[in-house]
C-alpha cells in the first residue's frame, strides 16, 4: 500500500505540474486573440483618442499651409518715379590763368633806374609810366647827334648852291662837264650825309624814349621786379601786366567729353568761400589738340571782368550741356550697399521686392535713375536701410506739408 501510494504519488504531481503550463498556454492564446479581436475591432470602430491626436497630425502634415497674414515689419510711404528736365552738367577742373601776360623788359641797357611809379595790382592804362631810367647820358648823345645834323644842314645847302651854279656855267662852257659833275656829286654827298645825321637824331631820341618804360596795354600789374637804383640789363623782366585784366579758367576734359563741348556754352565755378556766388563764363575755344601724356584736352572759358577769381588758383567747375529728360526718385529712397544702389518695390501683397538700379545725376534731394526702374513701379520712399527683401510693410499716405503761420 504504501509503495502503491508513494509511486502513484509523483504521478499526479506530474500531472498537476503538466498541467498548470498548458492552462498558461492557452490563457496567453486566449488573450492574444482577444487583442487582435479588439484591434480589429477598433480599427473597423470609432478611434481612440491617441488614434484621432496622430491623424490630425498627419493631416496637418499632410495639408497645404495657408499664411496668414503676417504683422507688417515697418510703416512707410511710396513713391513713383517722376519724370523731369534736367540740366545735363559736365564737371571739370582746371586752373584760372591770365588771358594774355604781357612781361616788360628795359629796350635799353646800362642804364640806372631812378623812377618806379607801379605796384603789383595797380590798374594800369596804355602809355601810363611805370618806371624811368637815368637819361643824362642820351640827352647827351641826342643833342650831340642834332649838332651833326645841323651840321649836315649848311653843308649841304653850300653844295646846292654850288651845283645850282655849275649847271648855269655849263651852258656858257666856262665849267667843263667833268667840273659840272664833281659840284653835282658833292650836293648829293652832302644829302646823304644829312640823312645820316637825321636818322642818328631819331635814333638817339628813341633812345631817351625808351628810358621811360610804360605801359603796353590796359590792364592791371601781376609781378615786379624793378626797384630804384638797379641796373637795367638785356632781356630784365621787370613788370608784368594782365591785358585788359581779363582772366579764363583753362578747364581740363578727357579726348571722350571734348565732342560735347561747344564754343559758346555757359560754365559755372565755384568761387572761393562758403558764401560767395558762382562765376559764370563762356567757352571761347576748344584746343584743336589733346596732351599726348595726360591724353586730357584744354578748354578756355573767358571769366568776367571783377569776378573773385585769381590768376594761378585751382577751381572746379561744370559745363551746362542743355536740359534732359530724367526720371527721378527722391534720395532717401535708394539705399546704397555693397556698392551698388537698390530700392525696395512694394508689391500689391504689401511685400518689398529689393531692386538694383543704376543712379545717374543728382539734383538737390531727387537722385536720377537710369536703368532698373518702371516708371510705373511703386518703392518706399524712406527709412530703406531698416527693410530686407521680402518683408511685410503697411503703406501710408504721405503727410500733407505743413502750412506756414502767417507773420502777424
Amino acid at each position: 500500500m504504501n509503495e502503491h501510494a508513494t509511486s502513484r504519488t509523483p504521478a499526479k504531481a506530474w500531472v498537476r505540474v503538466a498541467t498548470q503550463p498548458r492552462v498558461l498556454l492557452a490563457g496567453a492564446a486566449l488573450s492574444g486573440a482577444l487583442a487582435i479581436a479588439l484591434g480589429l475591432a477598433l480599427s473597423t470602430g470609432a478611434p481612440s483618442a491617441t488614434a484621432q491626436t496622430d491623424t490630425k497630425t498627419s493631416e496637418a502634415k499632410a495639408a497645404p499651409v495657408q499664411a496668414a497674414p503676417g504683422r507688417p515689419t515697418l510703416t512707410v510711404t511710396v513713391a513713383q518715379p517722376q519724370r523731369a528736365d534736367w540740366q545735363q552738367t559736365l564737371a571739370a577742373n582746371g586752373s584760372v590763368a591770365a588771358w594774355q601776360e604781357a612781361i616788360i623788359g628795359p629796350e635799353v641797357s646800362g642804364y640806372r633806374l631812378v623812377e618806379v611809379s607801379a605796384s603789383v595790382g595797380d590798374r594800369v592804362r596804355k602809355g601810363q609810366l611805370l618806371a624811368r631810367m637815368n637819361s643824362d647820358t642820351i640827352a647827351a648823345e641826342l643833342a650831340q647827334s642834332r649838332a651833326s645834323a645841323a651840321e649836315a644842314q649848311a653843308q649841304l645847302e653850300e653844295a646846292r648852291n654850288n651845283a645850282q651854279r655849275a649847271r648855269g656855267l655849263a651852258e656858257s662852257g666856262a665849267l667843263s662837264s667833268q667840273q659840272v659833275l664833281q659840284y653835282v656829286t658833292a650836293e648829293a654827298t652832302a644829302k646823304a650825309r644829312l640823312d645820316s645825321a637825321r636818322a642818328r637824331v631819331q635814333a638817339d631820341e628813341l633812345r631817351l624814349s625808351h628810358t621811360r618804360i610804360v605801359a603796353p596795354d590796359d590792364g592791371v600789374i601781376s609781378a615786379r621786379t624793378a626797384t630804384v637804383g638797379s641796373l637795367a640789363q638785356p632781356g630784365q623782366e621787370l613788370f608784368r601786366l594782365i591785358r585788359d585784366s581779363r582772366l579764363e579758367w583753362r578747364a581740363e576734359v578727357t579726348a571722350a567729353e571734348l565732342a560735347r563741348i561747344k564754343p559758346g556754352m555757359t560754365a559755372t565755378l565755384a568761387a572761393p568761400g562758403a558764401e560767395a556766388q558762382p562765376i559764370t563764363g563762356k567757352v571761347r575755344i576748344v584746343a584743336p589738340t589733346v596732351d599726348p601724356q595726360t591724353r586730357n584736352a584744354l578748354v578756355y572759358v573767358d571769366l568776367p571782368a571783377g569776378s573773385p577769381a585769381r590768376a594761378g588758383m585751382f577751381a572746379r567747375g561744370e559745363f551746362q550741356l542743355g536740359a534732359q529728360a530724367a526720371l527721378t526718385l527722391p534720395q532717401s529712397a535708394v539705399l546704397l550697399r555693397d556698392g551698388f544702389a537698390y530700392v525696395f518695390a512694394v508689391g500689391p501683397d504689401g511685400r518689398v521686392a529689393q531692386t538694383k538700379v543704376t543712379t545717374g545725376r543728382r539734383s538737390g534731394e531727387r537722385m536720377e535713375i537710369t536703368g532698373g526702374l518702371k516708371p510705373e513701379t511703386r518703392v518706399v520712399a524712406s527709412s530703406v536701410a531698416f527693410l530686407a527683401d521680402g518683408d511685410l510693410v503697411r503703406v501710408v499716405d504721405a503727410p500733407a506739408p505743413a502750412k506756414q503761420a502767417s507773420a502777424r
